[in-house]
């Protein structure tokens, strides 16, 4: 198992200390390091997009209106573990900062996407019994055609798994405060991802932006 350009994490998460105060709505350069899979797959990864992620992470636990799910499983209905918001096109996002990753992605990916990303949609990890099971972004065009999905962690650091579909060795990214982790080929068809627990682990939010009928 690797861990391409990885974190320890394991902590409470606690703001960013000691350190200069930059643009709250800036961001790096985009120009994020490719990984490739196989099968026609391949991660991006961008440490330390966001260049002021605190703000970020403080907008979406107050403004995003978040909701627990509940779920069938076997014989019961069960809690889903972790709270969640999708942004639909054209509505607001909670920080100004997420609308420009937002523009920023769908102008760098557009050679390849050749459509923009239009929604966002949010999961907020309060502990590290929080988690998301293997699964792929199939619903709707993500299971025939080729897509993305650009992830951007603030929070607390998680390890996002990634495994062919079907079973075989696992990969693990480990996301940190203000990163960037971009799916794209085939990886939602060919590889599913998870979102482990852990014995301890501190709040952390994804906003997962996609282009329209990918879910």
């Amino acid at each position: 198992m690797f861990d391409p350009e990885g974190y320890a994490g394991g902590m409470d998460f606690q703001s960013t200390l000691f350190a200069s105060a930059p643009d709250a709505g800036a961001l790096a350069a985009l120009a994020p390091v490719r990984h490739t899979l196989g099968d026609g797959a391949w991660v991006d990864v961008q440490r330390d997009w966001l260049a002021a992620p605190d703000g970020v992470f403080d907008s979406l636990v107050t403004d995003v209106p978040w909701r627990a799910e509940r779920r069938e499983m076997y014989d019961r209905v069960v809690d889903v573990p972790r709270l969640v918001h999708t942004f639909h096109a054209g509505e607001a996002l909670p920080h100004a900062v997420l609308t420009s990753a937002r523009t920023a992605l769908s102008a760098h990916y557009l050679p390849e996407l050749g459509e923009p990303f239009v929604t966002a949609g949010c999961c907020y990890y309060r502990t590290g019994q929080d988690s998301v099971a293997w699964h792929g972004d199939t619903i709707g065009r993500g299971r025939i055609q080729d897509t993305m999905v650009a992830i951007v962690s603030v929070g607390d650091p998680r390890r996002l798994l990634l495994r062919p579909r079907g079973g075989g060795e696992s990969i693990a990214i480990t996301m940190g405060h203000g990163d960037l982790v971009v799916m794209g080929g085939s990886c939602q068809r060919t590889w599913e991802h998870a979102v482990p627990k852990v014995a301890h682990a501190g709040p952390r939010i994804s906003v997962q932006f996609r282009p329209a009928g990918v879910f």
